[in-house]
């Protein structure tokens, strides 16, 4: 499996740029989560609770460092393929919809 990044029509790639806000070793563990997640595949990252899946063809990537809890969510588009649409620091035990409504967005135009 391959994850690839959302780029939206200006050239910005959303994940990359909430990953620029985190502390570096916040987001190096997001980097080598996703890494793992690639190597391993889903069903061992659901095993580990590295991913949930949120509705038909939408799931959320999750990383912890300390207090702060990471999530990018993302969707398969065709075999083995799955694009992460964007990143957030999850507050609430529960995604917020505007986050899963911003990823159905990006799924759609797929």
């Amino acid at each position: 499996m391959k994850f690839e990044y959302y780029q939206d029509e200006n050239g910005n790639i959303p994940f990359e740029d909430f990953l620029e806000t985190l502390p570096d070793k916040d987001a190096n563990k997001f980097r080598w989560m996703i890494g793992v997640v690639e190597t391993l595949g889903l069903e061992v990252a659901k095993r580990q609770k590295w991913t949930k899946k949120l509705e038909d063809n939408l799931f959320e990537l999750r990383s912890i460092q300390g207090n702060d809890i990471q999530r990018g969510l993302f969707f398969k588009y065709e075999a083995g393929k799955f694009v992460i649409t964007h990143g957030f620091t999850k507050k609430t035990d529960k995604t917020p919809e505007r986050e899963k409504e911003k990823a159905r967005k990006i799924r759609n135009l797929f």
